[in-house]
């Protein structure tokens, strides 16, 4: 599990977010948001601190779940995060 957390991180660092993440966490609010949904695609929204939210889009399959992308919103503008893209 550390390797995906790790891959989260660097994708969101490498996308130029400055702020403080972990990949463990993200890991882990989109499982508890997943669970018991059915199969399709879904758009999550979370507030990170007072002036940054997450926007998780993620595809959610039988047994197991895709996150296509994050868009992180800050006052510094809106950090886009493509984890389909190679």
């Amino acid at each position: 599990m550390e390797e995906i957390y790790r891959m989260i991180e660097e994708k969101i660092k490498n996308a130029g977010y400055t702020g403080v993440i972990s990949g463990e966490e993200i890991y882990e609010e989109i499982c508890d948001e997943i669970e018991e949904k059915e199969n399709g695609s879904y758009i999550f929204m979370s507030k990170k601190e007072d002036d940054v939210l997450f926007e998780y889009q993620i595809d959610i399959m039988d047994e197991n779940f895709n996150l296509s992308y994050i868009d992180i919103n800050s006052p510094e503008g809106k950090i886009h995060v493509d984890f389909d893209a190679e």
